[in-house]
């Protein structure tokens, strides 16, 4: 279980890009942790291994790990976003928090509809390499 929470947590690192923000964090990394247990349960069955799937097999509440790890994560977050300009900062918070469409950003910042999805790029794209660091 441990191993599948830490599996859960470095492939949510090394796809933050990817997340769009249609749903909240705590789902999305939930999302991820079902995927990995579904493709280890499809792994065992090719490999002709029994699979039973345990109650604790899935994470479900969060434990005192997970507050811990969800703090240092949400530190980590803040401290990358610092980094970026006023504009990369309120685009990227207007589409991961509020989950608006690139035209809603566009309107509320006062910038084209291209221009807002090159700046939540190049805002993802240095706040995955600063989470890299």
């Amino acid at each position: 279980m441990d191993e599948l929470v830490q599996d859960t947590f470095v492939r949510a690192f090394n796809s933050i890009e990817g997340f769009r923000g249609d749903s909240s964090f705590r789902t999305w990394l939930f999302t991820i942790e079902r995927r990995l247990l579904l493709d280890r349960h499809r792994a065992h069955r090719r490999r002709g291994d029994p699979v039973e799937i345990q109650e604790n097999d899935v994470a479900t509440e969060y434990d005192a790990l997970d507050t811990v790890v969800a703090d240092e994560t949400q530190r980590r977050l803040r401290d990358a976003m610092t980094r970026l300009s006023p504009t990369q900062r309120e685009v990227f918070t207007l589409r991961v928090n509020e989950g608006m469409a690139y035209k809603e950003i566009a309107e509320a910042v006062g910038t084209t509809e291209g221009a807002a999805r090159v700046h939540y790029h190049n805002a993802m794209r240095a706040v995955k390499e600063f989470l890299d660091e």
